[in-house]
């Protein structure tokens, strides 16, 4: 049974957090790139992070969104909480308020372990995000953080970095 409470991101310290935001309930783009978290949250979980969905509505449009059953554009069982912002001043803070509208962009951040944002993604209204590449981008943060190197272009967990001096990236230069 979903449940109301208030959340900080203060109590997510020491975890990488998916904080992202999308223009409302009952649409059409929302319920896919939230169910795509949702069903995919244990991913993120394994590897130290947690994904928290935001938008204008109300916490009583969100109850009402989760108990709709995906096959009548609902969100049925979330393994995500979802904030309601309904005074718009965490979409206003976070930059993605489309203030002629009311409602938010698609904004996506990827803050640290440390709280510190490390990736800023803003999508216009018709276009959803990938999960795919947000979970990449945080396994490739950690891998920075951890071992000092950088990854290039499409980097995947396994796939080969660069040493950040000018001789050793030589290295990985030499294979391309």
């Amino acid at each position: 049974m979903p449940k109301f409470k208030e959340i900080q991101l203060s109590e997510y310290k020491g975890k990488y957090v998916i904080f992202f935001f999308y223009p409302l309930d009952f649409t059409f783009v929302c319920p896919t790139e939230i169910i795509a978290f949702s069903d995919r949250c244990e991913e993120f979980r394994k590897i130290g992070c947690e994904v928290i969905g935001c938008s204008v509505d109300s916490h009583f449009s969100h109850l009402a969104w989760v108990n709709t059953p995906r096959k009548q554009g609902g969100l049925g069982t979330m393994k995500i909480p979802l904030v309601a912002d309904l005074t718009k001043s965490i979409s206003r803070d976070y930059g993605v308020l489309k203030e002629d509208e009311g409602i938010s962009y698609r904004g996506l951040f990827v803050i640290d372990d440390k709280g510190i944002l490390r990736q800023i993604t803003i999508n216009d209204l018709p276009v959803g995000r990938s999960v795919d590449e947000t979970l990449r981008l945080v396994q490739a943060f950690q891998h920075t953080d951890k071992h000092g190197e950088v990854c290039p272009a499409g980097w995947k967990p396994g796939s080969d970095t660069i040493i950040p001096d000018v001789d050793k990236s030589k290295a990985f230069f030499s294979k391309q």
